[in-house]
């Protein structure tokens, strides 16, 4: 994906962030559009659809949370790359975000060159991802272009993270993956997020795929089965 076509939408009710950030996106060649709120926000992302949105979480008229659970219920955006933008750092913070769709949660004050290299890795890996084929174990199958999960006839939409990381795992059956490399891997290695976060993801996939698939080896990580 060539960089000058990448199109980018800021949503954000604060004019100074959005001209802060605009500057330096601009300077890197990326096309940038911004909206003001939650409900602006998703119709100009119906209207351009860019690459990437990166949502503020505390605005008016609809938050980042709500903007980026309506995105991901459109078939449009499933796999548009989220960024949430936001003073809150707290843990429970980021794994409300995580669950709501995002792909990356930014802390302000944003410092542009972490932000950029942040923005960048996920573009990298999204277009790894658009490569890869449905990955079919047992009665589990996954199709990483619509992001949805297949478990016998039953059809699931897992959250961005669950989702990568079950494909994560079932990428090598078997094999076990230490909590550092489910980190990177998944989270990105500039991530922030609590040691509490893997272990939240793990259980929400056993919820919903059942609590025999994935296996916990003490001490070391987890094993798809």
């Amino acid at each position: 994906m060539s960089r000058s076509v990448i199109k980018i939408l800021l949503v954000d009710d604060e004019p100074d962030v959005i001209e802060f950030m605009s500057y330096n996106l601009k300077k890197e060649g990326y096309s940038i559009f911004s909206a003001s709120n939650g409900k602006d926000g998703i119709e100009l992302a119906k209207k351009i659809n860019p690459d990437l949105i990166v949502l503020d979480v505390m605005m008016p008229e609809m938050d980042g949370m709500a903007t980026c659970r309506a995105l991901r219920s459109l078939e449009q955006f499933k796999s548009t790359l989220i960024i949430f933008l936001t003073a809150r750092d707290e843990e429970y913070s980021q794994i409300s975000g995580f669950d709501a769709g995002a792909d990356d949660y930014v802390t302000k004050p944003v410092k542009p060159r972490i932000f950029l290299s942040r923005l960048q890795a996920l573009l990298r890996r999204s277009d790894t991802s658009k490569k890869q084929l449905n990955v079919k174990i047992g009665d589990i199958e996954i199709d990483p272009e619509k992001y949805l999960v297949y478990k016998g006839t039953e059809t699931i939409e897992l959250p961005k993270k669950e989702f990568l990381l079950l494909q994560l795992l079932m990428s090598k059956p078997g094999r076990v993956f230490n909590r550092e490399e489910i980190m990177s891997r998944v989270w990105g290695n500039e991530s922030i997020v609590g040691d509490r976060t893997i272990d939240v993801h793990i259980r929400k996939l056993r919820e919903k795929l059942g609590d025999e698939i994935i296996k916990t080896m003490k001490g070391v990580g987890y094993k798809f089965d």
